[in-house]
């Protein structure tokens, strides 16, 4: 392959990220850029300390962000530069490139943030020392629930199975939610597929735009039916039959680790099957509604009740959707306005001129009635809807058992027999979990194989040497297949990040 390394490339900044193949012929194919097995998990703030500065900040994390491949610069809402590395010396090494090599300016970075996640599971069969629940304590556990759902405002109904019944400030519409714990498998297969995921998402966005995507890549086509039955291989059994067919909607950011299922009868989507019906305008607004719903799932999968972080592993249902009285009310104030219309235009038309006038001002009108009707004291209704549905969420995922994710660092240690006990006293310490302990053939060295929390993990390799006098070394990796559940939480209230990390 005929490589050149042109006196200088300036320029190439501008379209090359993270790696790129150089090459005098047109027809050469690219190289495969490098697989990296850590994720980038840990993340902070930086904010230079001139504020005049700033743009030279903006620029050297540009470079920083090309120049490494398993970094991420984030901007967030409030406007804060956001640096994601893959852990503690990572980060180091980021910040020392980004001051001496990038921006060549000085800055202030926040305390690390490492991110959590929400979820729920099944009620659980035995109790904390492996005994399974009788009776008594099933009774107990009714009633708990019971007395977390009294906590739910008034108007909100919820039946036996955690069916949360919720109606729109204006009384027009009813919504029914229901929240189920995915499978972790399901929930593994979800994030491997992100980009995939994504693409779906943009055929239906350009389906709704009424663009031709009939010439989809074959091997695209072939990629979403393996991930179909994928979904389908696992999400077996009574309650999720046809569930993989009714899917609306992955989140949050419509490609995220939680699935969204139609149920109801008055409007029928699918991922998989795009709109059905572009032709009515009828169908053209239910459409709208229905993009209102999957907005406040998104938001609701964005930040859980818990402590505002996202949500992980959830199936959400909607198994009710009643618009009967919007349809009504909206329905008799069109055929109203009509009417008033009418009888304006019928006397007064003498030549088609006026006919073709008089049409065209009781289309304009009607219209305009349309719009004013999904209008009230309480806002729009599309934005009823938004917030309704969010609700619905959220109160669906309190009437169940809740836990906190926790992100996980695989480790692995090597460490000679007579330093074994101290090497499970420091795991044990930082809430680490041994998983395997094997004994390597020919030498008198343990592998340790365990994992840790990314929170407990800033200063571990230097305790766990100085603990061990040098003769343990670990080495940590963050894989998302290793975001593993912690059971330390389980709440009803929502306490603070502050909190959570205490």
């Amino acid at each position: 392959m005929d490589l050149f390394f042109p006196t200088g490339i300036g320029g190439l900044q501008d379209f090359v990220l993270k790696s790129a193949t150089l090459c005098s012929l047109p027809s050469c194919p690219p190289f495969i850029p490098l697989n990296f097995e850590a994720t980038p998990i840990v993340r902070v703030a930086i904010e230079p300390k001139h504020p005049s500065e700033m743009p030279q900040l903006v620029k050297g994390m540009k470079l920083l962000n090309q120049a490494d491949p398993c970094v991420q610069i984030l901007i967030q809402e409030t406007g804060e530069h956001v640096l994601v590395t893959a852990g503690e010396v990572h980060l180091q090494r980021c910040l020392d490139d980004l001051k001496e090599r990038f921006a060549k300016i000085h800055i202030s970075v926040s305390e690390p943030i490492i991110p959590f996640r929400e979820t729920i599971t099944k009620p659980p069969k035995v109790d904390m020392v492996n005994e399974e629940i009788g009776k008594q304590q099933k009774v107990a556990v009714i009633h708990q629930m019971k007395e977390d759902q009294s906590k739910i405002p008034e108007g909100i109904q919820v039946d036996s199975d955690g069916l949360i019944t919720i109606t729109t400030p204006n009384k027009l519409a009813m919504l029914g939610v229901r929240a189920m714990p995915l499978p972790e498998e399901v929930t593994q297969i979800l994030e491997e597929n992100t980009d995939l995921i994504r693409s779906m998402e943009q055929l239906t966005s350009s389906l709704n735009e009424g663009e031709n995507t009939q010439m989809i890549h074959q091997k695209t086509q072939e990629k979403i039916l393996e991930f179909k039955g994928k979904l389908e291989q696992h999400l077996t059994g009574r309650r999720w039959r046809n569930i993989v067919d009714q899917i609306w909607s992955f989140g949050p950011r419509k490609c995220g680790p939680n699935i969204l299922v139609n149920k109801s009868e008055d409007f029928q989507n699918s991922v998989w099957t795009g709109p059905a019906d572009k032709a009515s305008k009828e169908a053209s607004r239910y459409r709208d509604l229905g993009n209102s719903i999957v907005s406040g799932f998104q938001l609701a999968t964005l930040s859980g009740p818990m402590c505002e972080e996202p949500l992980m592993g959830v199936c959400f249902v909607l198994e009710k959707w009643d618009l009967s009285k919007f349809e009504e009310q909206g329905g008799s104030d069109l055929a109203k306005e009509g009417q008033e219309e009418n009888g304006t235009c019928s006397g007064g038309s003498e030549n088609q001129e006026l006919q073709d006038g008089c049409s065209e001002a009781l289309e304009k009108r009607t219209s305009q009635k349309g719009d004013s009707a999904l209008t009230d004291c309480y806002g729009p209704f599309s934005g009823q809807l938004i917030a309704t549905m969010k609700e619905a969420c959220r109160y669906a995922l309190q009437v169940k058992p809740q836990r906190l994710m926790a992100a996980m660092y695989t480790c692995e240690i090597m460490a000679t027999g007579d330093v074994l006990g101290r090497v499970y006293a420091v795991l044990s310490k930082r809430e680490g979990r041994v998983l395997q302990e094997e004994m390597k053939e020919g030498t008198d060295m343990f592998i340790i194989k365990a994992v840790l929390p990314v929170a407990e993990s800033f200063g571990f390799a230097d305790e766990i040497r100085k603990r061990t006098s040098g003769l343990a070394s670990p080495q940590l990796e963050a894989k998302n297949s290793q975001v593993t559940l912690l059971n330390i939480l389980e709440m009803t209230s929502r306490p603070s990040r502050e909190d959570v990390l205490d």
